[in-house]
């Protein structure tokens, strides 16, 4: 994400990340590196946070199991409002398929299984999306780069409060 060359046409969006359902519940219930991930996320009003309705209802049923209802409940709604909603075919991953049918560039998640290189190569030729774990998008995210390269101009910064 730190290569200020405009993405090719067919490329997916740069500005377009997909949070797993559990770094979404490891977010709200644990902090750390999800934390971190998604508050670089939430800073800018220019990266949009994809969801489709299955992957909050697997992260709501992560947070209900860990918490309670009442905090899942809650905390879905406010994730509602936040994201940009993505629809995908019943029995897809509701992360890849978010990140495919959302044009996300970004798929953030804790699943070691995704993460391999062997699954990389696989997805290589279905779906274009740099699956990564929080804690390695924090490595490579330079919102001031991929800002520049979306034709933003001069970066004025983080533009929202992450909390809020």
């Amino acid at each position: 994400m730190a290569d200020s060359t405009p993405p090719a046409p067919d490329a997916p969006d740069p500005t377009r990340v997909v949070a797993d359902a559990d770094v979404l519940a490891a977010d709200l219930l644990v902090g750390g590196d999800a934390r971190d991930a998604l508050d670089v996320v939430r800073s800018h009003s220019w990266i949009d946070l994809l969801a489709s309705d299955p992957l909050l209802a697997d992260a709501t049923a992560i947070v209900e199991s860990l918490a309670d209802a009442e905090l899942a409940d809650a905390w879905r709604e406010k994730l509602e409002a936040e994201r940009v909603r993505i629809e995908h075919p019943e029995g897809d991953h509701p992360g890849l398929a978010t990140a495919h049918r959302g044009d996300g560039a970004q798929l953030l998640t804790l699943d070691e299984t995704l993460v391999t290189a062997d699954v990389g190569v696989k997805l290589g030729g279905r779906v274009q999306v740099s699956v990564r774990t929080p804690a390695a998008f924090l490595q490579v995210v330079d919102p001031e780069a991929l800002y520049a390269s979306t034709g933003g101009g001069t970066y004025p910064g983080p533009d929202r409060d992450p909390r809020a």
